[in-house]
This record gives C-alpha cells, structure tokens and sequence, in this order.
C-alpha cells in the first residue's frame, strides 16, 4: 500500500503551496511512505486524480484541487479532511493504515480520553474513620507580627455574622 499525494509543482497559489507541504511535511516526520504524484508536470497523473475524486467530495466548480490523498486506488480525502484527521489523532485511519505501535492513535483507542476524576481515591485511613489527622489551620498562611498588630480582635458577634455569611 502506497500513499499517493497528487501535488501541483508549479502552483500559482500561496494556499495550495502550504497544504501540500503540511500533506508532505506530516508524512515525512511519521516516516509515512509515500509518493507524490505531479499534476502540473504529468497530464496522466492529472487525468487519473480527477477521475477518482468521487463526485461528493468535489468542490462546487466540479475541479478538486492539491493536495488529494490515496491510499493506492482509495480516495481518501482532501486537505480540509486531512487536517480534521491530524486534529484528531486519526491519521493513520484516515490514511488506511495501521498505527505504529505507541502512536496517538493507538493510544487513543485503547484507552478512552475522558475529564473525569477516576471513581477510585486513595483514603488516609484515619480520614475514612472520620479523624483527622492535620491540624485546622494547616492550610493558613502564618500570620507575621506586622498583620498581628493591625488585626483587631474577633468579638462573638462578628464571628456569627461570619458565620451567617458562609450559609
């Protein structure tokens, strides 16, 4: 199985010129083979792209343009789907190839991405029997004798209307 990526050397466009060096670009750094197929030097390789682009993946003027990805006779997509593919860690699907071992992909279909915490916690067991074993300001900053100066004291009444805040 041979990747073939139909390319236009002598392309006008800035655009065209960028999506097939990320095409190229990709492939080589994954050590991905593959072959490009010229369209502006080889009227074959021309011809035979746009008669195996199939018709729902033409653009409205009906002309695909370069990059164009097969897997040997597959069509596999275009840039735009060769882009949604690299973002989701699906290349080498998209491709029709199977992942090396260790990639993304692999990684990313043997083990399900979620956010969310894992059911199972490690418990202290003298957390789990309901003590505690750190002290309750522990998580307070120490106060300095500068900010214990300016404090004022805390009267019954504050510390209720504090109290009723937090509820």
């Amino acid at each position: 199985m041979v990747i073939k990526v139909f390319i236009a050397t002598q392309s006008g466009s800035t655009a065209i010129k960028k999506k097939q060096q990320d095409v190229l670009g990709f492939l080589e750094a994954n050590k991905i083979d593959f072959k490009e197929m010229d369209i502006a030097a080889n009227e074959n390789n021309r011809k035979w792209m746009r008669e195996n682009v199939p018709g729902e993946k033409r653009p409205q003027n009906g002309i695909p343009l370069p990059p164009q990805i097969f897997n040997d006779e597959l069509y596999c997509g275009d840039f735009d789907a060769f882009f949604n593919a690299k973002e989701d860690n699906g290349v080498y699907a998209f491709l029709g190839l199977t992942p090396p071992p260790g990639s993304k992909e692999n990684i990313s279909e043997s083990e399900p991405a979620t956010d969310e915490e894992p059911t199972h916690q490690m418990v202290d067991p003298q957390d789990a029997a309901g003590e505690s074993h750190k002290p309750d300001n522990e998580d307070e900053e120490p106060v300095t004798e500068e900010e214990e100066e300016d404090e004022e004291p805390v009267t019954e009444e504050a510390e209720t209307l504090a109290e009723q805040q937090q509820v």
